[in-house]
């Protein structure tokens, strides 16, 4: 995609996908790819820092003889999740308004 995606972004986006379920790393960085270019040099950054705040818990589940590590989202990561909403909406009303010309400065 063109467009530069900002970490919180990012946050945002990490927030609603493991809202939807709980998800491991790479899950998480393929659908995340869909909407921004991103590393998981980036990625496993931003993980910890969700979890740091709060926002993310883990843990470790086996798959084909592996641990994965599955990120969960917690209630303060819901309301964090539900702040960027609003704040998304906001924002990208104003970018359409800009673009469709509905809004003058």
């Amino acid at each position: 995609m063109y467009y530069p995606v900002s970490s919180l972004l990012i946050e945002f986006l990490i927030l609603s996908v493991v809202s939807r379920q709980d998800s491991y790393g790479y899950e998480i960085s393929q659908t995340v790819k869909l909407a921004a270019e991103i590393k998981e040099s980036t990625l496993y950054p931003i993980l910890r820092r969700l979890q740091q705040s709060g926002y993310l818990t883990t843990y470790n589940q086996e798959y084909q003889g592996r641990n994965r590590k599955y990120y969960s989202i917690t209630e303060d990561g819901k309301k964090q999740l539900s702040f960027l909403s609003d704040e998304w909406k906001t924002f990208k009303e104003t970018i359409d308004g800009i673009i469709e010309g509905r809004v003058n400065a």
